[in-house]
């Protein structure tokens, strides 16, 4: 089937896409996510989380032949690059000193989470990339300046480099419960260098010193105190940024409504009290076993400081409860470097960009093509500096 025979429809909402069509979709694709979930995308909107109002104007764009639906995306109009976790501020600079508008542009990503995976929702390749050529047209009709997809998939990134798209990559750091599985947090911590084995093991100490204990609550199990608890800290932690929260509490109300399987909640307490609290992502239970499950660590938040306790809650709790129900990996959101001394490896994540300006397109290239270079030496002396025994940096 070629790109002729699709019928390209254009909403202004997700919800104008079947629900059960759409994670239909999305469940055949391998790179699936919770948040690439109808319910998700639809809170987003519905909680006036992701709207016009707060700079993410949100457009789906439908692919469809004979009644059957073959692809489907989300696509975000953007008057700023808040949230995204890709940076193109110096390109937006550019554009300004050039006297051109940088805004809007058009960016296919998650709002506000830097979690890989399918961006493209397509039932073959040729209708991932009727939905790439189907995303070019609508930025050019509309005047857009470029068109990001942000996070995205091999499957999604490869597309789009055969569109003529530009590639960029950054780093993460993630977990991998593979070493070949772990029985228990003390069979991990063996497996690391003496110096990171001491490291957490001092770290945790501190914690549990302190007088702070850990539950964790699942899915239904988390109670709506501990969701009003949760946003509180979630809230604060924001505010003491000098920033209003990107998620509303509306949103998380949704969560718990309407994916309650998907979320895992860690509460700290001293002297029975609350104290902190992180908010874990979990990937949906997969009834062949084809995918792995997988744990994303996302929002965290404390109303007291205690010394290393945001280690506790949002490395070393996860990374115990993984290993204690099979999960294969953590995924510990964007940026940070620290994160390689609680034993979260580097990985390379892509992103995919087009740019209406010729002569911006040629410059980006070419910046892309350098800044690549980088990203690799950088991947290779991240691997370098590995925890874990036996390998460079306990020989070093």
């Amino acid at each position: 089937m070629g790109r002729d025979d699709y019928v390209t429809q254009v909403h202004d909402s997700v919800c104008a896409i079947d629900a059960a069509l759409w994670d239909a979709l999305l469940a055949d694709h391998p790179d699936a996510s919770p948040f690439m979930r109808h319910a998700y995308l639809a809170a987003l909107e519905r909680s006036a989380s992701a709207c016009p109002a707060t700079g993410w104007k949100p457009v789906c764009i439908s692919l469809e032949s004979g009644g059957v639906l073959f692809g489907a995306c989300m696509l975000y109009e953007k008057d700023h690059s808040y949230g995204e976790y890709v940076f193109d501020w110096a390109w937006a600079n550019a554009y300004q000193q050039h006297g051109l508008a940088y805004y809007p542009k058009a960016t296919v990503a998650v709002p506000f989470t830097p979690v890989p995976g399918a961006r493209l929702l397509a039932r073959d390749v040729a209708a991932r990339q009727a939905l790439i050529a189907a995303l070019i047209a609508y930025s050019q009709d509309r005047e857009m300046s470029s068109l990001h997809l942000l996070f995205v998939s091999p499957q999604d990134a490869q597309a789009c480099a055969d569109s003529g798209m530009m590639l960029r990559h950054t780093v993460q750091f993630h977990w991998t419960n593979t070493r070949p599985g772990f029985t228990d947090f003390d069979a991990f911590l063996t497996s690391l260098s003496q110096d990171k084995r001491k490291k957490i093991r001092q770290e945790r100490r501190k914690v549990l010193d302190a007088g702070v204990q850990f539950r964790w609550a699942q899915g239904l199990d988390i109670r709506d105190a501990d969701w009003d608890f949760f946003y509180r800290c979630y809230e604060r932690t924001y505010l003491e940024h000098g920033n209003a929260p990107y998620l509303s509490r509306a949103f998380f109300a949704a969560m718990q409504r309407d994916m309650p399987e998907n979320w895992l909640l860690f509460v700290a307490e001293r002297a029975g009290q609350p104290i902190a609290s992180s908010l874990i992502g979990l990937s949906s239970a997969n009834a062949d076993g084809a995918q792995p499950c997988v744990a994303y660590g996302r929002y965290w938040g404390a109303l007291e400081r205690v010394d290393c306790l945001h280690f506790e809650a949002c490395y070393y709790q996860p990374l115990q409860w993984c290993i204690d129900h099979g999960y294969a990996r953590f995924e510990g959101g964007a940026q940070g470097e620290h994160k390689m001394a609680r034993a979260l490896m580097p990985v390379k994540t892509s992103s995919a960009h087009w740019l209406a300006h010729p002569a911006f397109a040629d410059a980006v290239a070419r910046f892309l093509e350098r800044e690549g270079e980088g990203i690799q030496q950088y991947m290779g002396l991240l691997e370098q500096r590995s925890p874990f025994k036996g390998m460079p940096a306990e020989t070093q």
